[in-house]
């Protein structure tokens, strides 16, 4: 009998092992993972001080539920959305757009940029991410946002910001360059805007 049970527990770490091959306990890694990078960054050794209730704080844009996740949307028509296959983003989408916009508005200098709140009594800059993602109707990608800045005195502004680029395929290797183009462009209109 004790023969017989040293054996069974010599063969439960080999039966275990042959089981590994059938049995996957995480899911697949996509193909691709996307993030976004600004192409204006702040120099190395580029340096802004001041008070942070003066600074201009980069507030993470709100968004609905099909872009409050990692999947990148692929709007079929104006009723329909489907996510793209294989591809995720490393982070939320907004929460990727305020770290490119932020590191926009620090490449242009001359103020101290914060992301978040943080007691910040100066200028606030956020608004509505309404669309990041790809259009399968005009195969384009699209970045729609409505910015929207808070001045010290409570005066509110808002303004619209749109970019896209056409002729791309619905594939991760061709969205995600595209989208980074976009989110770029639209990082630096709205830099332009706020001064």
């Amino acid at each position: 009998m004790r023969r017989n049970s040293l054996r069974t527990l010599a063969l439960v770490p080999l039966l275990a092992l042959g089981l590994s091959g059938c049995v996957r306990l995480a899911a697949k890694p996509p193909a691709s993972l996307l993030t976004l990078t600004s192409t204006a960054s702040a120099p190395a050794g580029n340096t802004a001080s001041g008070n942070l209730a003066d600074a201009l704080s980069v507030l993470e844009p709100v968004t609905d539920a099909r872009l409050a996740v990692l999947r990148v949307p692929v709007q079929i028509d104006d009723a329909s959305v489907a996510y793209l296959k294989k591809t995720l983003w490393i982070e939320r989408p907004a929460r990727l757009f305020q770290h490119l916009l932020a590191e926009t508005l620090r490449a242009k200098g001359g103020r101290l940029v914060v992301e978040g709140d943080r007691g910040v009594r100066n200028v606030k800059l956020g608004g509505r991410l309404l669309d990041f993602g790809y259009d399968a109707r005009s195969r384009s990608v699209v970045v729609r946002f409505d910015a929207l800045r808070q001045l010290p005195d409570g005066t509110v502004q808002t303004r619209r910001f749109e970019r896209t680029v056409p002729g791309i395929e619905a594939e991760g290797k061709a969205v995600g360059p595209a989208l980074n183009e976009a989110a770029n462009a639209v990082a630096k209109d709205v830099a332009d805007w706020v001064g």
